[in-house]
């Protein structure tokens, strides 16, 4: 831990993935102004240790607005182009890291090792030339005639900008604990409300479509419907991973937001199932209905099994309940068809989600509105900055969180010490331009 000096250029509070990044990309645009990073942990960047399997998901070979939620997409796609996915892998080759691609486009360390990822960005910003002061906590952030006052546990530390990279809520052993939330609110920002997002959910068991317990460490493909107030708001596809407490795999983490926003919005909300991919309903009928011609003296489990893991049909044929072994050419029409709508409407019991010691992002935060998104200087307090997961943007598995905080970063890293000097004119946006 470096010594806390009594004033800097800009402070950046938050010595994350968002808050590295911004440090290396202030003193690159700006060698010679003085920045502080401080972080309450004695060992910064834990979220980064614990990503991706302790591999660190770095990015994705394919980013686009379409892989976000909360902040309007116009806005988001604006900001991701201030720094590309080729922008960001030859970023880490400079930093000694190389990185190599995996199904859905993943990009992760040559090394496999999300320790590399940590301490290349702590030697770029130590070597750039950032005070890297652990350890310290920031308790509050005031407007001052010249700049801010940050009080820490360090004592007070004077800076010209501020930028907050202090993450979300998720994870919170790691040291995310939404203080960032409370300074940005009292330097005037509304906060968009603030729930799990990526986390686990769980379902019922005393339900009778509960057939989680049963399933568990089981994963299939399928895809999910979620149901606002009985419309459906969000169709998503991918791998789902049967669990003794309910579901996760990343079709539910990627779910999991979009019933936890609706839910704390008092919608009425419910998310079902369809073991058959994206096949409806007459489709998969006439599949059954083809098939039953063809091989008559075939058991509706065999049928079932030629498309599920055997103990997830059995499952779903004991819940309905339809007998396991009766063959396809006795199988009456309406038992057919009432198969087929749970096949393709299996109703999850969902009771809640596990909440953030399990979430990997937060959902909610400040929001886009309030933000410059040409700098990442806010709109109600000039001099300030944002990057990361404390704004209202979260991205679906796969990397996509990570690129955001590198997007962030790189325009709230080279704003930040040089107020004013990009700062795009006009009013704020519309609050109500959220997605």
């Amino acid at each position: 831990m470096s010594p806390l000096p009594h004033s800097t250029d800009l402070a950046i509070v938050g010595a994350g993935a968002a808050g590295l990044a911004a440090a290396l990309f202030a003193r690159r645009a700006h060698p010679r102004c003085d920045l502080v990073l401080l972080d309450g942990a004695r060992q910064p960047g834990a979220k980064i240790l614990v990503s991706g399997g302790g591999r660190c998901n770095v990015t994705n070979t394919v980013v686009s607005e379409r892989d976000f939620w909360g902040g309007a997409r116009p806005i988001v796609r604006r900001i991701l182009k201030a720094l590309t996915v080729r922008d960001t892998i030859a970023f880490f080759a400079e930093l000694g890291v190389a990185l190599h691609e995996e199904p859905g486009g993943k990009l992760f360390p040559n090394s496999n090792r999300a320790r590399d990822v940590l301490d290349a960005l702590l030697r770029g910003a130590t070597a750039a030339g950032a005070v890297l002061a652990s350890g310290v906590r920031v308790h509050d952030v005031r407007p001052a005639s010249d700049g801010f006052v940050l009080e820490t546990s360090d004592g007070p530390l004077r800076a010209r900008a501020v930028l907050l990279a202090t993450g979300g809520r998720s994870l919170p052993k790691t040291g995310s604990d939404g203080g960032g939330y409370a300074i940005a609110e009292r330097l005037g920002h509304t906060l968009v409300a603030q729930t799990p997002a990526l986390v686990p959910l769980l379902l019922s068991p005393g339900s009778p479509y509960g057939i989680h317990a049963a399933l568990s460490g089981i994963a299939i493909d399928a895809s999910l419907t979620v149901w606002v107030d009985n419309a459906v708001s969000t169709r998503l596809s991918g791998s789902l991973l049967w669990t003794h407490f309910g579901i996760s795999g990343p079709l539910a983490l990627n779910a999991s937001r979009h019933w936890a926003r609706a839910t704390l919005d008092g919608h009425a909300v419910r998310l079902t199932l369809n073991f058959c991919g994206d096949r409806p309903f007459e489709q998969v009928d006439a599949a059954w209905i083809a098939t039953a011609s063809a091989r008559p003296s075939a058991t509706v489990r065999s049928t079932l099994a030629g498309d599920l893991p055997d103990a997830v049909a059995v499952a779903v044929l004991d819940a309905l309940p339809l007998a396991r072994e009766q063959r396809l050419a006795t199988l009456a029409r309406d038992e057919r068809r009432r198969l087929v709508h749970a096949l393709t409407e299996w109703p999850l019991p969902v009771t809640g989600t596990r909440g953030y010691n399990y979430a990997e992002v937060t959902a909610g935060g400040v929001p886009l509105t309030d933000i410059d998104p040409a700098t990442m200087e806010s709109r109600l307090c000039p001099g300030l900055y944002f990057a990361g997961e404390i704004l209202d943007v979260d991205g679906r598995i796969g990397g996509f969180n990570f690129q955001w905080a590198w997007c962030t970063a790189a325009l709230a890293g080279r704003a930040a010490v040089n107020p004013g000097a990009a700062r795009s004119s006009g009013p704020p946006a519309t609050r109500g331009s959220r997605e």
